[in-house]
């Protein structure tokens, strides 16, 4: 394994962040346009959810990147990366609930990005850091 990457506890990190990114986007992604959407476009609340999920995605895309460049091979960060891209969809099918409930599917994806965001700080704080 270290031929591939000598790294590879930090690979495993990166792969888990990588597709909560993945998953996350997809459904925020899915919420959009909100014209399309008039179950979340006529509720102010599903709206403010909904622009939580965008920053929250935004902090995450942006740490899991930094965390990936500066712990990674790039070979390795493309590699992953692509493969996450590949597969999100397929774990966005595990991710869609019956009920069609999209306010509690958005607030457990605030929860989930979150919780991954705060490991990302306390597993990378180090790589995360401008210095």
């Amino acid at each position: 394994m270290n031929a591939i990457e000598p790294n590879w506890v930090s690979l495993l990190w990166f792969a888990l962040f990588a597709a909560v990114c993945g998953v996350a986007f997809l459904v925020v992604a899915g919420m959009f346009p909100l014209k399309s959407r008039p179950d979340i476009a006529q509720s102010k609340g599903a709206v403010l959810l909904l622009i939580g999920n965008a920053l929250l995605l935004a902090a995450l895309l942006i740490g899991t990147a930094l965390y990936g460049y500066n712990e990674l091979r790039w070979s390795t960060l493309i590699v992953v990366t692509g493969l996450i891209v590949l597969f999100a969809p397929t774990l966005i099918e595990e991710w869609r609930w019956p009920l069609g409930n999209v306010k509690a599917e958005m607030l457990v994806l605030i929860a989930v990005q979150a919780a991954a965001l705060g490991l990302l700080v306390k597993i990378g704080g180090t790589s995360l850091s401008m210095t």
